[in-house]
């Protein structure tokens, strides 16, 4: 089979495509056939080395997966050759074939296209987590999303406003605005070094301390502005560090406010409440299917182009997902 991998540490990253065995599943293994592997902002970390965890090399990237059951090993049981599936794990998506463990494995219904899956797994299970756990949002509220026209961003715009809020969208460019429009934002504001600060463009569009919550996959120094714009009790909800900066944020402004800065690992909740994040995520892919929500924003590359994904990845004017196609 065909794979990408990663033989050294650099930046930018370096892949080489390399045939090898097709894997064979273990006991409570499936092997995947991959139809489709999402990119995220932590691949390209993970494949510089400068993520928390470093993988083994050489190391297969790609973790957010969707495919079809090609083999089943011992003592797997709910799914069985043939059953489409997404699974999120450490790399190994950016291959043919790719080894999952079953019980981290989500069957996909019927209806849902397999990119649209594996382009939503993460990022729209995060802006749930994020929206509806941790940020315990309420229809009417007034809800700033950072980076609206990244993966988390474009899913925390659309879960929102399904969720009866009022959405404000922030992101860098008018081709950006124009895709948070269309998933509902109600106003947009475009940041860059020639207009308006952020603090400015809220008081401009809402009283000043009416946003409810405020959705951060990105750090830098947009988050001190937006949290000083939130209402009595608002949160703000801490998922990323996208900008590559991580903010200081004077904490006698919580205080003030009565606000809440709220840590949204979507991986702890995968971990410690697993039966309640993997019925959300199969109940967002049957959103997908059902035609509910529109389809998820991506830019497709083939596994042969798996470096220029990765380029791809590292553009700041990219709307949405990468995703690599076997």
């Amino acid at each position: 089979m065909l794979r990408a991998v990663v033989t050294n540490f650099a930046s930018p990253p370096v892949l080489t495509l390399e045939e090898a065995r097709r894997p064979v599943p273990g006991k409570g293994e499936i092997l995947v056939r991959v139809t489709a592997t999402a990119l995220g902002f932590v691949d390209g970390l993970i494949a510089q080395g400068k993520y928390q965890m470093k993988p083994q090399l050489p190391y297969v990237p790609g973790g957010e997966i969707a495919g079809v059951v090609e083999e089943v090993g011992e003592g797997v049981s709910g799914l069985k050759e043939g059953s489409k599936v997404a699974v999120w794990q450490f790399g190994g998506g950016l291959a043919e074939y790719a080894l999952a463990n079953a019980d981290e494995s989500i069957a996909l219904p019927e209806g849902i296209d397999e990119k649209v899956a594996a382009s939503a797994l993460v990022d729209y299970l995060t802006a749930h987590y994020a929206l509806f756990v941790r940020g315990a949002l309420q229809a009417g509220d007034t809800v700033l999303v950072l980076g609206a026209a990244g993966g988390v961003g474009q899913a925390a715009v659309q879960l929102a406003v399904s969720g009866g809020a009022r959405v404000l969208a922030a992101v860098s460019s008018q081709s950006k605005a124009a895709r948070a429009r269309e998933l509902g934002a109600v106003d947009v504001l475009v940041l860059g070094s020639d207009g308006p600060p952020l603090r400015d463009q809220l008081r401009a569009i809402a009283a000043d301390g009416a946003i409810d919550v405020i959705v951060d996959p990105v750090g830098g120094v947009d988050s001190e502005p937006s949290f000083r714009s939130l209402a009595k009790s608002g949160r703000h909800l801490v998922i990323g560090f996208a900008s590559g900066s991580i903010p200081k944020l004077p904490t006698n402004l919580a205080l003030l406010k009565s606000a809440s800065l709220v840590g949204v690992d979507v991986r702890h909740f995968v971990d410690g409440h697993k039966a309640e994040a993997f019925a959300a995520a199969q109940a967002l892919f049957q959103r997908f299917a059902d035609g509910v929500l529109q389809p998820v924003a991506y830019i497709e590359h083939s596994l042969d182009e798996a470096q220029e994904a990765f380029t791809t990845l590292a553009a700041r004017n990219k709307v949405g997902k990468v995703l690599v196609k076997p």
